[in-house]
């Protein structure tokens, strides 16, 4: 699959795999991750188990543009909407209000998701394509390294996974930063790729 200009046809056929409680794995800007629907409470368990994960640890999610953010936000500050209309898309994840279609053991219980808009085509437009936000977790079992070839990402939950939309080689890189900006003080969750001081100037 073209990293550029997805195939419509895979597209069509990962979205609807996704939208059965199916797990695909794709590319990112930086690795590969494993996608699911997050409305779908099978298939959140499904990634769960496939990682080795303990339940409870929230897992992020990826849009196909600001948009599609909002329709899944309960609220969207005008902090968050500053930041995202400046750095999106690209590698900076905002905590949101998590809307009720998103099945709880996404986001722990907490009510907090965190979301972005990524710069690669085939992440955004599979999104697009399921027409909600699909979880984004990285491709590998917790604890092991995860891989920028989908042939390994792959290799690594053989068996757990319906679909490889393989992209080619990933860039890699720093993950993205995560910011909490729906107090009256943007607060650094995770450092990453865009330094907390951009974020700042930003605001």
């Amino acid at each position: 699959m073209s990293p550029t200009d997805p195939e419509p046809d895979a597209l069509a056929r990962a979205a609807d795999i996704l939208s059965r409680g199916g797990l695909v794995v794709f590319p990112t800007d930086t690795l590969y991750g494993l996608a699911a629907d997050p409305r779908h409470a099978g298939a959140v368990a499904r990634v769960y188990h496939a990682k080795g994960r303990t339940a409870g640890q929230a897992l992020p999610l990826i849009a196909g543009d600001l948009a599609q953010v909002e329709t899944v936000a309960t609220a969207l500050p005008a902090a968050t909407r500053r930041l995202a209309e400046r750095f999106w898309p690209g590698p900076l994840a905002l905590l949101v209000d998590a809307a009720p279609a998103i099945v709880p053991a996404v986001h722990g219980g907490t009510g907090s998701v965190a979301v972005r808009v990524p710069a690669q085509a085939v992440a955004r437009a599979l999104a697009r394509r399921l027409g909600f936000p699909v979880v984004a977790t990285s491709a590998n079992r917790s604890g092991a390294p995860a891989s920028h070839l989908a042939e390994v990402a792959a290799a690594a939950l053989e068996g757990d996974v319906d679909l490889v939309l393989d992209g080619g080689p990933t860039p890699g890189g720093e993950p993205s930063t995560i910011v909490d900006a729906r107090g009256a003080m943007p607060t650094l969750i995770r450092a990453g790729a865009i330094p907390f001081s951009q974020i700042l100037e930003a605001l």
